[in-house]
């Protein structure tokens, strides 16, 4: 394969900063899914120019294919876990809410209300 050109580089590297703003990711994230060690932009256009070497610019294009779909399913799961964690707290919370109150909410709705007859006749 031919190499990338000064302004094919030039491109890349500023259509990959815009790529990894957009969707709120870091030079870090990208380096870590390249599988290199430095997320300097040096090192990310060694690898890119490695890539482009073994299959052109249709080669790093599935790359970035690749490595956007798992930061997408990564932050997806994420944000079930986060769903599925609040959802349990708030579940804990409707529990201690009836507890707050002193009434066991496991009565059935005849004893709640005999319960409800006697503390009105007191006061």
């Amino acid at each position: 394969m031919n190499k990338l050109s000064s302004k094919e580089e030039k491109e890349l590297i500023v259509f990959i900063k815009e790529w990894l703003r957009s969707h709120g990711y870091s030079q870090k994230d990208l380096a870590e899914q390249l599988k290199i060690k430095s997320s300097r932009t040096s090192e990310i256009i060694n690898k890119l120019k490695d890539l482009h070497k073994k299959g052109g610019i249709i080669n790093i294009a599935i790359n970035l294919i690749r490595i956007e779909q798992h930061l997408i399913s990564t932050k997806s799961n994420n944000n079930k876990e986060i769903d599925n964690e609040e959802n349990s707290y708030s579940e804990e919370n409707k529990r201690q809410g009836y507890n707050q109150l002193d009434l066991n909410y496991k009565l059935d709705l005849d004893e709640l209300m005999d319960q409800m007859e006697k503390d009105h006749k007191i006061n």
